[in-house]
């Protein structure tokens, strides 16, 4: 499993217009490749009178899979250009498909290149960028004399505070890294005079938005 990687924070909708073609930009995340097709093939089913619903998708940790497709468009003018946005973004488990209705003026090669270009940026915009990075839980259980310290003292630590369960001993639950699992053991036991029973948790994904 990456420790951290980059990829969409949702899905989303978004449309510009360039000499009177309409581009309308679709992105979801897809951590497989059936999911990715099955969103091509429900985008398609959504414009079947468009003239074109370019996509391209890059599915995997280590990007092993990656397609494009320009449905129609003139080789390479838009599926690899759209690739190519979400590889200078560094982004996995993407899928973007982008829908044409032509408006009667010719872009040519260059223009479409560009068109798509800019249609799958503006569609990144619009979903925003998640940057998701492997975190261990992490559960301090201690007596309730030491909440109100401990929880000041996470709130304003880099390790963020995942949940508080209030139980016979209260628990805090918090996010933490796999390389600083020994140093936040340490910190938490000091911070507790040794009074925490510090528990090892299961391995998670969390998310911090980089883009709106």
């Amino acid at each position: 499993m990456l420790k951290k990687y980059l990829t969409v924070a949702g899905e989303s909708e978004s449309e510009i217009v360039i000499q009177k073609s309409r581009f309308i930009t679709y992105t979801k995340r897809t951590e497989t490749e059936e999911e990715a097709q099955a969103f091509i093939q429900e985008i398609k089913k959504k414009h079947p009178s468009a003239n074109h619903n370019c996509s391209a998708y890059m599915i995997g940790e280590h990007d092993l899979i990656q397609k494009a497709n320009d449905d129609g468009e003139p080789s390479g003018t838009a599926g690899v250009p759209m690739l190519e946005v979400l590889k200078k973004q560094g982004l996995k488990d993407t899928t973007v498909v982008v829908t044409r209705y032509f408006g009667g003026i010719k872009l040519g090669g260059g223009g479409l290149i560009r068109a798509y270009g800019k249609s799958v940026t503006e569609g990144l915009k619009a979903a925003g960028i998640v940057e998701r990075s492997l975190n261990r839980i992490m559960t301090s259980k201690m007596d309730y004399t030491w909440l109100g310290k401990v929880e000041n003292e996470v709130r304003s630590s880099p390790y963020p505070l995942k949940e508080i369960h209030y139980l016979e001993d209260v628990a805090v639950e918090t996010y933490v890294e796999e390389d600083d699992i020994d140093s936040f053991t340490a910190w938490m036991t000091e911070l507790t005079n040794g009074q925490a029973v510090i528990e090892q948790g299961e391995m998670v994904y969390r998310e911090q938005i980089v883009t709106e």
